[in-house]
């Protein structure tokens, strides 16, 4: 989940401008009836039709895609005087086709955002408004959440969103089948996951499938988790906010190190630079790989599509620990799920209708329908047995068990992630470790020195 393509200067001087100004929202205060469903008339008021541009990613068959487009369809059924004007897109472009038209100042009136550095640098440009009046209107509704699940999206003490979802970014998924047949144990240590890329290397089969072509896949499931391992979540914080610490440190570069380790020993197919995501996913369904690291929004792909024997072969455990590394075990990258956020234009009826939108995808009977659809969610809910898919069962299990990290892509800004991502693409093809630690270390430095 990265930019995939950079922006002109113009667009990066406007987005700059837009970055140093701080958002005052002048919004009227906002209440839903008490105890009341959110429903709209049924638009024989006179009052006039308010219409609501929408940008998701909900584009894909995987059943968390069709719940979330079945909620905004139910939306607009309860509330015909709101004409919603959604666009899905594809998720590979999403984040950078959102950038471009925030740097152009054409965002639509609701869209879906990413926690952490990405709310904090629209809140920074003054793109979007605080959706505290919701939260303050509903706080049976708030008080259902986990804990912390607003703080990536808070801001200055203000809430800019809802999630809709849970987010952990890697877990290895293994088919156990494949592993049994060529007397492979499933790896817990790094040197045990360097001996079955060995094993199934000399056995014909690929070890990770990977599809790397947007880049996002590896630094997001792999690396993000791996540098963890590494460093430990505190060197990362630190480096985060340029305190006391820095990419070029040993400690990095080891991790960029264990990362280009996995490629030099095959541990993928040989094409992983040039097939994206689903392509990747395919070869594990097909059985053409012994694992698959992703996170943990591929289950839902993985029931929808994946072959009846392969699924249930399919079990998922973590990245082993690196000898020497000062990571937590037990514990993955992650982050709660995206949220949509309001444009900070809309005023009036139009953001009451916004905010509307916003409960009807994250109220309790909402949270119930995503988590039935085989989606982790950041709300109070025990899973549905009777309805849950036995590998989402395992799933929700694991996530219990472990701590989330914070996960680079949400963390670092937005430039050091696609400085990030596409130098992983060129380490993975034996580009230098020390460089890309270097160029990481400038970026991130620079966006921190324009923002202060």
């Amino acid at each position: 989940m990265t930019i995939n393509h950079p922006w002109s200067n113009r667009s990066c001087l406007l987005l700059l401008l837009l970055s140093v100004c701080l958002l005052t929202p002048g919004c009227t205060p906002f209440t839903f009836p008490a105890q009341q469903p959110v429903t709209g008339g049924d638009g024989s008021d006179g009052k006039e039709k308010i219409t609501l541009t929408v940008w998701h990613d909900w584009m894909g068959q995987d059943s968390t895609s069709a719940t979330m487009r079945s909620l905004l369809d139910r939306f607009q059924r309860e509330n015909p005087q709101v004409e919603l004007r959604a666009q899905p897109i594809i998720r590979d472009v999403y984040r950078s086709r959102l950038k471009t038209m925030a740097s152009a100042g054409e965002l639509p009136d609701v869209f879906l955002i990413w926690p952490d550095s990405m709310t904090r640098e629209f809140v920074r440009g003054g793109l979007i408004q605080p959706i505290d009046d919701l939260l303050k209107s509903q706080p049976e509704w708030v008080a259902g959440f986990m804990p912390h699940s607003f703080d990536s999206f808070t801001v200055d003490e203000h809430k800019y969103s809802v999630p809709m979802s849970m987010a952990p970014t890697s877990f290895v998924f293994y088919n156990k089948a494949i592993f049994d047949r060529y007397d492979v144990s499933v790896p817990e240590t790094w040197d045990e996951l360097m001996e079955a890329v060995r094993k199934f290397n000399r056995n014909g089969v690929t070890p990770i499938a990977l599809g790397n072509k947007s880049s996002w896949v590896a630094q997001s499931a792999i690396f993000s988790t791996l540098a963890d391992r590494v460093t430990g979540t505190d060197w990362f914080l630190n480096v985060v906010a340029q305190n006391e610490a820095r990419f070029t440190d040993p400690t990095f570069v080891n991790a960029l190190t264990r990362m280009q380790q996995l490629a030099k020993a095959h541990a993928f197919q040989e094409n992983f630079n040039y097939i994206d995501h689903i392509q990747m996913e395919q070869l594990y369904y097909r059985k053409q790989a012994a694992m698959l690291i992703e996170g943990g929004s591929v289950v839902s792909n993985m029931i929808a599509q994946a072959p009846k024997d392969v699924l249930e072969a399919t079990h998922i455990t973590l990245l082993p620990d690196v000898p020497g590394g000062k990571g937590r075990p037990m514990s993955t990258s992650g982050v709660v799920g995206t949220g949509f956020a309001v444009n900070s234009q809309l005023q009036g009826a139009q953001r009451e209708a916004a905010f509307k939108l916003i409960y009807a995808l994250a109220a309790p009977e909402a949270q119930r329908k995503i988590l039935n659809s085989n989606t982790l969610v950041s709300y109070r809910l025990d899973v549905d047995r009777s309805v849950a898919h036995p590998l989402f069962v395992e799933l929700h299990q694991l996530v219990n068990k472990v701590t989330l990290l914070p996960a680079y892509e949400t963390q670092l800004t937005t430039a050091a992630v696609e400085a990030l991502s596409q130098g992983i693409q060129e380490l993975l093809k034996g580009g230098s470790p020390e460089e890309l630690a270097k160029k990481l270390q400038d970026t991130q430095a620079n966006v921190l020195g324009k923002f202060r």
